[in-house]
């Protein structure tokens, strides 16, 4: 009589369910573990701050003073500067400055190592062998494997005390699938992982069916080693982006920031236009250019435009204490200097991503005030707008979350304290947009394992997963600028928004807005109904600035913030920002 084949069931109870491999009923990540200790550094360094204050402020060789000053020396010596040392050097080195989601890192790691090696005990040839795993799931050597990779799984799972809906809940998901193929044997009371549904939410495909798409599926995820993403992205693309060959443009660089300019292909015949693109400075620009097919650079190529964009690379140790003036008038007013210099009299357009957008708008107001107040017409007439949020209030903008995440969370003096000669890492921008977008680790990993029953798509994936998991640093001025006068102070939409000047009347007082509707400016706005980041109630440029009369265009769409790793939602929007810029 055959053995009875091992149920998916009888390994997934012998591991037993802890809170990090289940969702526990919450809808995000709940790091418990980081949230105390978080809450720990913060009081340390706000003592901390309050005994600095003593020490200036009281007489001096009086009790108070005195022992403020010991209790300062020792609070430094033996809690804030050690921590203080290990966050710096975990930036410098590039790695996660909390450790306890660096933990949860080396965790996904090896559980992916785990699902690896437990796949290959049903591979021959890099491809599913449905006998080696009838042997595995029915002889009484394999049951023994299998409970032996059950406890492994199980080890890793315990030591992860993240809750809700996690990396290792996805890659739990993952392991149940792989159980469910190795054993043939459906889920009990459960609904099978990666099962296309019908709209009424019933089976899509028979189980023979279902066990032969997942076959297919971790034959892929074997033989490209992508059970972690993040480490396939790295490996695929070689830690390189974008498909668009370009040159750095002469004299362009000030501090780290670069100009880039983009040659037309051979064969496209030019227009006289130019496309001056504004990257956010909290990510690589190669957003505007991820891979064929996916790049709105090439897409503008195609069109004949001519396109320059501002790359803000790597900000240095020094470059912390550039603040927003910086960013968002000396970098914008040099580059477009330079392109005058090479095109003179060519006209001028900007697209601007995001953050991008955001920053590049008060700078056109600006500069047209300038030109306006020189006699001179404005030089750049029309905007195009890609999820570029204007207006942060707790009400119809769409940003009460994210406002309130920066007032429970946010520390001047802490943060000056951790980062101010490191720059803020790329782990602490994400933690605040994870916030606001429940479950959006497990979603966006689930989406790739999702995917890759097709090998194709998961290469089609690797550069958006990079260049996701690969930002840049935020200068830690700008970042503090960034928070207090736009998120928090809303200064663009009540007119408080200062910036340098060209003009001396103009020099350090509020940009009037209304500046680009006097100088004929149209803009273009084109936002998400699914973007959290980014909501349509907050980009609303167009509607508020725009040139008077026709010319202006908002087109609201049921996308999310970073529509353009889709081809045909890039496709769409290239095509209404061409019909745009060629009115």
């Amino acid at each position: 009589m055959p053995e009875q084949r091992l149920h998916p069931n009888e390994l997934l109870n012998l591991m037993g369910s802890h809170p990090g491999n289940s969702g526990g009923g919450l809808p995000a990540e709940q790091h418990w573990q980081s949230r105390m200790s978080g809450w720990y550094v913060n009081n340390a360094f706000r003592y901390q701050e309050l005994l600095d204050y003593f020490c200036r402020y009281s007489p001096i060789f009086s009790p108070l003073s005195i022992a403020a000053l010991w209790q300062r020396n020792l609070l430094r010596a033996f809690v804030t500067e050690p921590i203080k040392k290990n966050v710096q050097l975990s930036v410098r080195l590039r790695q996660e400055p909390d450790m306890f989601r660096d933990t949860d890192s080396d965790i996904y790691k090896n559980y992916a190592y785990l699902l690896y090696h437990l796949c290959e005990r049903v591979m021959t040839d890099d491809s599913f062998d449905r006998e080696k795993a009838r042997q595995l799931s029915t002889t009484s050597q394999g049951k023994q494997i299998l409970t032996f990779f059950g406890s492994e799984f199980s080890k890793l799972e315990k030591a992860h005390t993240t809750r809700g809906l996690t990396r290792l809940r996805a890659m739990k998901d993952l392991l149940a699938c792989l159980l469910v193929v190795i054993t043939e044997t459906p889920l009990k009371d459960a609904a099978l992982p990666f099962m296309r549904k019908n709209p009424d939410r019933s089976d899509m495909v028979t189980l023979d069916d279902y066990l032969s798409e997942n076959r297919q599926r971790f034959e892929n995820l074997y033989r490209a080693e992508a059970f972690d993403p993040k480490h396939y992205a790295e490996r695929e693309t070689r830690g390189k982006l974008g498909c668009s060959p370009y040159e750095i443009v002469k004299d362009s660089q000030i501090h780290s920031v670069n100009l880039r300019h983009y040659p037309l292909p051979a064969g496209v015949k030019p227009l006289d236009h130019i496309l001056y693109l504004s990257t956010p400075l909290i990510n690589k620009p190669e957003i505007f250019d991820l891979a064929s097919g996916k790049s709105v650079v090439e897409g503008l190529l195609r069109e004949g435009y001519r396109v320059y964009m501002v790359d803000y690379g790597q900000p240095a140790k020094e470059d912390g204490q550039l603040g927003l003036d910086f960013y968002v008038k000396t970098v914008h007013d040099h580059c477009l200097d330079l392109i005058t210099r090479l095109h003179p009299h060519t006209p001028i357009s900007v697209v601007g991503y995001c953050m991008g957008g955001s920053l590049i708008l008060p700078y056109l107001a600006r500069r047209a005030e300038e030109r306006l107040g020189a006699g001179l017409l404005m030089d750049v007439k029309k905007v195009c707008l890609m999820a570029a949020p204007v207006k942060f209030d707790d009400g119809g903008s769409g940003q009460g979350a994210m406002r309130a995440y920066i007032r429970n969370n946010y520390n001047t003096y802490v943060m000056e304290q951790l980062f101010s000669s490191v720059n803020i890492p790329p782990q602490v921008i994400d933690q605040g947009i994870t916030e606001i977008q429940p479950g959006v680790q497990y979603s966006v990993l689930m989406g790739f394992y999702e995917r890759a029953c097709h090998a194709a798509a998961m290469k089609d994936a690797a550069p958006f997963l990079f260049w996701l998991t690969h930002g840049t640093r935020f200068p830690a001025r700008s970042h503090y600028e960034w928070l207090s006068r736009f998120f928090l102070g809303n200064e663009l939409v009540k007119g408080g928004f200062c910036l340098p000047s060209r003009n001396p009347d103009l020099e350090g007082r509020p940009v009037k807005m209304n500046a680009l509707k006097e100088a004929d400016v149209a803009i273009f706005d084109y936002r998400g109904t699914r973007d959290p980041i980014a909501p349509p109630g907050s980009c609303v440029a167009s509607e508020v600035w725009g040139k008077t009369g026709a010319g202006n265009q908002t087109i609201e769409k049921d996308i999310g913030h970073i529509f353009v790793v889709s081809k045909k939602l890039l496709a769409e929007f290239l095509y209404w920002v061409n019909d745009f810029l060629r009115r």
